[in-house]
């Protein structure tokens, strides 16, 4: 994902080195979800290796993604396509879904991609800035979050048709330093907009994560998705407050990102918005670590990963 450039319309998010504290007013009751759980599927991945598009990894990673969703959801589909890369490459790829009640006309997408950077580009170090990152936040974060959610979806079905899409070929993009011409990012994300899983393919609307296990997490409301969404952003920064989880998503507009939900929102049939980690002091608008060796196991806080996965949990039981 890329940060467009926008002036920004609020001050810059206290830094504060301790956790966030959970709001006072929370007025509902936590739905089930392990922490520790979802932390151990974000190791999971990040123990194959950088999921980097032709490597082992990638294709270790994509089996055992599709194992875990056919333990837990009703019907799983592996998409399997083709890209070019901005470097002229041609690449197999993987969309992975996972579909709760099929059958429901009534849906709502949950979705994250999981290949990681193939270079740390913004590594502070020069010598890292070729070198395949983990991607722990950026990419694992989310679909470990996911699939835990799968996990307690398998046992408690919600009342609507629920859709787990993990995209590929998200984070293929030029570095730092070049210059592109076209839409080099979110490829995965591009091919399912235009090429559902299932034909005819509709949605009420759809929620994505993308580094969403940082420490201090900051959620601000992506500028995209308050333009295409608003009532869906609404929906789910009032359904953390009410969890007392404020004090990550923030009533604030963040920043204007280039995400796979742009790509849904530019080709799909629905809406999607995204829940980031947006950082206004870091130079980038995103997490010190962002494409970076850094993106590491050690840097993903089990509490975060729990404050998005509940928050999701009750949207989907509020349906």
């Amino acid at each position: 994902m890329i940060m467009m450039g926008a002036a920004l319309l609020f001050s810059a998010c206290d830094r504060s080195k301790k956790t966030p504290k959970e709001n006072p007013q929370a007025t509902v009751a936590l739905p089930a979800f392990d922490n520790d759980s979802a932390f151990a599927f974000v190791k999971a991945q990040t123990d194959f290796g950088p999921r980097v598009l032709g490597t082992v990894a990638h294709e270790n990673c994509r089996e055992w993604l599709l194992d875990k969703l056919r333990e837990y959801c009703d019907t799983v589909y592996n998409q399997s396509f083709t890209v070019k890369t901005y470097d002229d490459k041609i690449w197999p790829c993987a969309n992975l879904i996972g579909s709760f009640a099929p059958e429901k006309a009534e849906r709502i997408v949950l979705a994250a991609h999981w290949d990681s950077r193939p270079f740390a580009d913004h590594d502070p170090n020069p010598a890292n800035r070729e070198t395949p990152i983990d991607g722990a936040n950026d990419g694992a974060s989310g679909v470990g979050v996911l699939l835990e959610i799968a996990r307690q979806l398998h046992e408690n079905q919600p009342n609507v048709g629920i859709d787990i899409v993990f995209f590929d070929a998200e984070d293929y993009g030029p570095r730092e330093n070049e210059s592109v011409p076209g839409d080099w990012w979110g490829l995965g994300a591009q091919y399912w907009a235009k090429n559902p899983h299932v034909q005819g393919y509709a949605a009420n609307y759809g929620i994505l994560l993308d580094m969403v296990g940082s420490p201090n997490a900051q959620f601000m409301q992506e500028q995209f998705s308050l333009r295409d969404a608003q009532d869906v952003v609404r929906k789910v920064w009032s359904t953390a407050y009410e969890l007392g989880h404020g004090q990550y998503f923030q009533n604030k507009p963040g920043g204007v990102i280039t995400d796979d939900h742009y790509y849904v929102n530019k080709y799909g049939t629905f809406k999607m918005i995204d829940i980031i980690h947006y950082d206004a002091a870091s130079g980038t608008g995103f997490d010190p670590v962002w494409h970076t060796l850094n993106d590491n196991i050690q840097h993903i806080d089990k509490n975060t990963l729990g404050v998005v996965g509940t928050t999701l949990l009750q949207v989907l039981k509020n349906e």
